[in-house]
Parts: C-alpha cells; sequence; structure tokens
C-alpha cells in the first residue's frame, strides 16, 4: 500500500478537506483542545511526498479540523514564504538548518510544550542535536531524520563499468568516472548547502565551511562535472530513478527506497540501492515548526501532538520510508525498515556523518551566486 499510493499523495492532499466524525483517539489525546476561538481549520506545507495520507484522514475525523495541505521541494521556497510574511500557514516542516537562521529572523513561535504531551517519545540523543540549531528546544519538535547519499541502478552501473566505485563520492564527483554515465542519467540535489558540503567532504574539507576559498574549491569541482549532470531537482529523480530515466542520483535516504518501492510495486525489474559514501556524508533534520503568525496555533499544536503518537509516527516512517526519531515508534515499524543500514545507520557509519549547519547570511549569498553558476554552467 505504502509506494502504490504515495505517487497520488500530492494530489490527494491538496484537496483533502474531510469532515470530522469525531472519533474517540485509541491512545493518548493530542494535547489541549484547540482555543474557542479558533477554527476548526490546519494549513500545513511539507516536503512533497512526506506523509501518509490516512494520517490526515484520521486526524480530521477525529478531531473535526479540516487540513489543507500544501507541497513544496525546496528549503529555499520555504523560507522565501515564511520571509515574506503571512504564508498562510499554520505548521511547516523546515530543514533544521534552516530553522536555525530562521529562529533568528523570528519567523516562528515558541511552542507550548505543555499542549505536545507526546513530546517525551522523542529520542534524547537526537533532540540534543537539534538543539545545536533550536537552543532548548523551543521552536522545532523532529519530525523525520536521515543522510544525504547515493542511489544507483547496480545493474546499470555494473553494465557500464563493474568496477564502479559505488561505496565513494567520486562515483558522482570524480570527472573520469561520472562522464561515463552520463548516457544513462545522473541526478543532482538543487540545494546549494547540501552539495557544497558533501564537495567539501570529498575533497576532506569540513563541509560546514564558510571559507571562500573553500567554496571556490568546492564550485570548480562542481563545473568540471557539470557536462555530465542531467537534472538538478530536489524531488523529481525519485520517479527518475524508479522509471529508470536515470541511473545515478545524489539524493536524501527515503527517497531513494521510495523509488525502490515504486520500481518493484510497477513490475520494473531495477536493482535500486543506496549508500553512505565512506568519505562521509550530511545528516540531516526535518523539523515540525509553527510560524508566528499563524491563525490557528491550537490546531497546530493537536496536529504535533498527533504525529508524535508512537502509531502515528510508525505509520508515516513506514509510508515514506524515513527514519523516526520516535522511540516508542521503533518496535511498531516494518522490519524490513527498522533493519535497514541505510535508514538507520550503525555506529560505526553515524561516525561518518556530518551535522549540516546553518550558514552565515553573508556566505549564504556567496554560497547561491556559486550555484547559480553550477546550476547554469557558467
Amino acid at each position: 500500500m505504502r509506494a502504490a499510493t504515495r505517487a497520488a499523495t500530492a494530489t490527494l492532499l491538496a484537496v483533502l478537506v474531510l469532515a470530522g466524525c469525531g472519533r474517540k483517539p485509541e491512545t493518548q489525546q493530542a494535547g489541549e483542545a484547540p482555543a474557542a476561538t479558533e477554527d476548526k481549520v490546519l494549513n500545513v506545507y511539507n516536503w512533497s511526498d512526506y506523509i501518509d495520507p490516512a494520517v490526515i484522514e484520521d486526524f480530521q475525523k477525529e478531531t473535526g479540523i479540516a487540513v489543507s495541505y500544501d507541497v513544496f521541494d525546496s528549503n529555499e521556497v520555504l523560507e522565501t514564504k515564511l520571509l515574506t510574511g503571512k504564508s498562510g500557514y499554520d505548521v511547516v516542516v523546515p530543514s533544521a538548518y534552516f530553522l536555525e537562521r530562521q529562529i533568528q529572523a523570528g519567523v516562528f513561535r515558541k511552542l507550548d510544550k505543555s499542549k505536545l504531551p507526546n513530546l517525551g517519545h522523542l529520542d534524547q540523543g537526537l533532540q540534543m542535536s537539534i538543539a545545536s540549531h533550536d537552543p532548548r528546544n523551543e521552536h522545532g519538535v523532529i519530525y523525520m531524520w536521515g543522510t544525504t547519499g547515493i542511489g544507483f541502478d547496480a545493474d546499470k552501473v555494473r553494465a557500464i563499468m563493474p568496477d564502479a566505485p559505488t561505496d565513494s563520492w567520486s562515483l558522482v564527483l570524480d570527472p573520469a568516472i561520472v562522464s561515463r554515465f552520463k548516457d544513462c542519467g545522473v541526478s543532482f540535489l538543487d540545494d546549494p548547502t547540501d552539495m557544497v558540503g558533501t564537495v567539501l567532504l570529498w575533497l576532506g574539507k569540513q563541509p560546514n565551511s564558510e571559507s571562500e576559498e573553500d567554496l571556490k574549491l568546492a564550485e570548480e569541482a562542481l563545473l568540471r562535472i557539470r557536462p555530465y549532470i542531467r537534472t538538478i531537482h530536489s524531488s523529481q529523480y525519485i520517479e527518475d530513478l524508479a522509471n529508470g530515466e536515470v541511473c545515478i542520483a545524489v539524493g536524501y535516504s527515503g527517497d531513494v527506497l521510495q523509488a525502490r518501492d515504486r520500481a518493484a510495486e510497477a513490475g520494473k525489474e531495477i536493482d535500486i540501492r543506496y549508500v553512505i559514501p565512506r568519505e562521509g556524508a550530511l545528516m540531516w533534520f526535518d523539523t515540525l515548526a509553527i510560524p508566528a503568525d499563524a491563525e490557528h496555533p491550537g490546531n497546530a499544536h493537536a496536529f504535533i501532538d498527533y504525529l508524535l503518537r508512537p502509531e502515528v509516527a510508525a505509520a508515516n516512517s513506514n509510508y515514506v520510508y524515513y527514519a523516526t526519531a520516535n522511540t516508542a515508534a521503533l518496535d511498531l515499524l516494518d522490519p524490513e525498515l527498522r533493519d535497514d543500514a541505510g535508514i538507520f545507520p550503525p555506529p560505526e557509519v553515524k561516525e561518518r556523518l556530518q551535522p549540516n549547519l546553518a550558514k552565515s547570511a553573508e556566505f549564504t549569498r556567496s554560497l547561491n551566486r556559486s550555484w547559480t553558476r553550477f546550476v547554469t554552467g557558467r
């Protein structure tokens, strides 16, 4: 069911506004009831393909709150809406390093933790990691976490290059190697922070460096391989991998495994794999947050707490194939998911993971200019 219905998720959720039927919850209540002055409405802005549609339906039936659900595919798109003001959204899902700098801009309201009793289910170690972006965890709640690595069609890659270094970033960053896969298709994320940080890892530099010299080295490395990159997009590669349109993609852990499942359920014999390269990879967190000007903050708290219920967190993780930070949900996960080292890396792999930290405004301007030169190829 997970992958079979996921292809229609964005369309379904964009128009999903169901009347509540007052069904009583089977587990802990979703916090305090919304304030009487709030309409029974909730406006959510999330990444595409990033929730089980049944979760939205069940929340609406239980609470009577009608959910309007929109999707985005880059942090930059979300940030533009938030910084412009009056976005109209009550719950948004920024990555932690974007959350960090948006907090500094006063974009989010502080959470009322008395309305989030299910916060206690979150992994305390991961909470401490998030606190480096959001001191005292005052503004954001971990939704999912994962890594940025390489997805690839094992059969096509082996056919083209039997000794391809599939456990190394050299597969996509060494011109002599990636050029061999130009015809079968290579995709990169449209994310300057992730991609430049990844290149710096490969170059043996600090991935969060704000050195202009390091940025120049990364840009030069990216420009050398630009002729061999077919697409630069942060969600299209899921379908492209599943359909055989590309054979290699730099992407997010769960997205690549979604592509694997879509291919399998479509009856396509494509051996899609995900690896965290030996040089290391960036580790990221996506968070649930409430904009400062949200019109329905009570409903927002109720929704966030609902997502923190162990059975709901497990349902979402099983659907999107990303790691949950909800320790009480782990026993409820599909064994295939829980035991997948690409989703829940073992300790020796975790040691190679690096956080993706917020960058200064000045460096971000330089980073974006550099990325534009890469995307345009000049």
